[in-house]
């Protein structure tokens, strides 16, 4: 349920019996030829349709995340991570003084993996509080799915496009990408990795039919459910 989609008034109402809530974790950056709001528009959707089902709120995707190496790249966009890791804390200060108890993040992006350090940290300091980092692309069943279409799967190549990340009217190429190397890439300053990149994609074919796509994806929602579900003190 769209936090977007009720007033205080009817929050207020549904935390009289739910305290679990659902953040999304986004990033602004290239994508090749897909959307540069990919990883802000696949956290939030898959977000919204594993906890639709079970009435928990749903906030607005954090849109901006930790993506300096992509900064060579016409609107990508990144936080430095102290910044990052304040913005988060203090979402997490809102949520907990709206009456959350147990809060989801739902992650759409690996730059952002220091949001799993301050979500073990802020329960530490807030015994009262469960919060749970998910970063849904990456969780066992769903890259199992992944894998059994293509082992060669990566940033920016098919498993990231979906109907909902394409871009109208841009044709993908038709030959796959020799696979890029992450660990060389990450060394590189933001030209250099550019130059390296050159389209943006890590390598692979650039697409699949919709069918696979959508297979995939309805494993990405029972497992986010299920991470939603609990059990939340293991």
């Amino acid at each position: 349920m769209r936090i977007a989609d009720m007033n205080w008034m009817q929050l207020e109402a549904t935390l009289q019996y739910e305290d679990r809530c659902v953040l999304p974790l986004g990033s602004v950056e290239q994508h090749a030829y897909l959307s540069l709001a990919v990883d802000h528009t696949l956290a939030e959707r898959v977000a919204l349709d594993a906890a639709g089902p079970l009435g928990v709120p749903v906030f607005p995707a954090l849109p901006y995340g930790l993506a300096p190496y992509f900064s060579a790249y016409p609107g990508s966009v990144t936080l430095r991570v102290d910044t990052y890791a304040r913005v988060l804390r203090e979402l997490l200060d809102s949520l907990r003084r709206t009456g959350f108890r147990r809060v989801l993040l739902v992650n759409g992006h690996g730059g952002n993996q220091p949001a799993a350090a301050l979500a073990a940290e802020y329960a530490m300091d807030h015994p009262e509080m469960r919060v749970k980092l998910h970063d849904w692309w990456a969780a066992p069943r769903t890259m199992a799915a992944v894998l059994e279409l293509d082992p060669v799967a990566s940033h920016a190549s098919w498993m990231e496009n979906f109907p909902w990340t394409r871009i109208e009217g841009v044709e993908l190429p038709a030959a796959p990408k020799p696979r890029i190397d992450p660990g060389v890439f990450k060394t590189l300053p933001p030209d250099q990795a550019r130059r390296l990149l050159e389209d943006g994609s890590f390598g692979g074919a650039y697409g699949r039919s919709d069918d696979d796509m959508l297979r995939v994806w309805l494993v990405a929602v029972e497992e986010t459910r299920a991470i939603l579900e609990g059990p939340w003190d293991a």
